[in-house]
């Protein structure tokens, strides 16, 4: 059995990202079992899960380049940023297309964004979104997140269709709500679907009622990514089994001399096994870390 490596998921509307690991979880009967990077449940698209030790390239999976589809609809503002929220001012305005098309460039490179007051973030210990449940005031400070690609893809009033391409911890439901408040006719999310999460795009992922009919049949197997599929970036060192064998205790192993940086050691049967770190004044590759054990 499989028990190492990556399941691209096309999550649809409605679970949340851990209702998907905990289907997965049991589908497989693995134990280690997470993503790289929530979808929230009214959110659709590309949910990356990291099974056995293959959740340990989640720090490099959640912190890559994400790509959206959104729909804002102007003419209102929701205490939540989306359609769920309770309404919390009305305009019934649109603004025309040039108005938008003016204002996206205002949005691109790096930014400071407020995220939602109904959002997972930590104040104090405490989630955002429990404090604003309970009517306390909710007092969120900017973050730096980076806008490289906004595109408006298709515009009938009040609906918006943008095209998103972002850092890791870009809200894009604080995107619609300031779009709004920029634009003076207020706004907020009412779709979005994740194309693209670091490489992986909707042509790699499996939708989610087919892996399910897969865990009944037994053929879950199949959707199985190799791990190694998470670091296109990285150079390749294949190593026989005496090198694999040395960089499983943590043991350095020879670097060619023109190797420098960072590269991923693949094993005898193609599986990844480590991260490797090239060692400054030394002819060697440091393991940095091991999927292996």
């Amino acid at each position: 059995m499989k028990d190492y490596g990556l399941l691209i998921v096309d999550k649809p509307v409605g679970p949340t990202s851990h209702s998907v690991v905990n289907l997965v979880r049991k589908g497989t009967q693995i134990r280690k079992v997470g993503h790289a990077g929530t979808l929230d449940p009214r959110a659709s698209g590309v949910l990356v899960l990291c099974l056995g030790a293959a959740t340990r390239l989640s720090e490099y999976l959640s912190t890559s380049i994400k790509c959206y589809e959104a729909t804002v609809r102007f003419g209102s503002s929701t205490r939540t940023f989306d359609a769920d929220g309770e309404v919390t001012r009305r305009t019934g305005l649109s603004p025309d297309l040039k108005q938008i098309l003016g204002l996206l460039p205002q949005f691109l490179g790096e930014i400071d964004q407020v995220p939602p007051p109904y959002s997972a973030i930590k104040i104090r210990g405490r989630k955002a979104y429990e404090m604003a449940r309970a009517g306390e005031t909710v007092d969120l400070v900017p973050r730096k997140v980076v806008i490289h690609r906004l595109e408006a893809k298709d515009y009938k009033a009040p609906d918006l269709s943008l095209v998103v391409e972002c850092s890791a911890g870009t809200y894009i439901r604080s995107l619609a709500h300031d779009l709004g408040e920029r634009l003076g006719t207020g706004a907020h999310l009412t779709g979005l679907r994740r194309t693209k999460a670091g490489p992986f795009t909707l042509h790699d992922a499996v939708p989610l009622p087919k892996l399910e009919v897969a865990f009944i049949t037994g053929k879950w197997e199949q959707h199985i990514r190799p791990a190694a599929d998470a670091l296109p970036g990285l150079p390749e060192v294949h190593v026989d089994a005496p090198g694999a064998e040395r960089l499983r205790f943590g043991h350095r192993i020879p670097r060619e001399a023109d190797a420098a940086g960072m590269a991923k050691a693949i094993g005898p049967d193609g599986e990844l096994i480590a991260i490797l770190e090239a060692v400054e004044g030394a002819p060697d590759w440091h393991p940095r870390k091991v999927f292996i054990g």
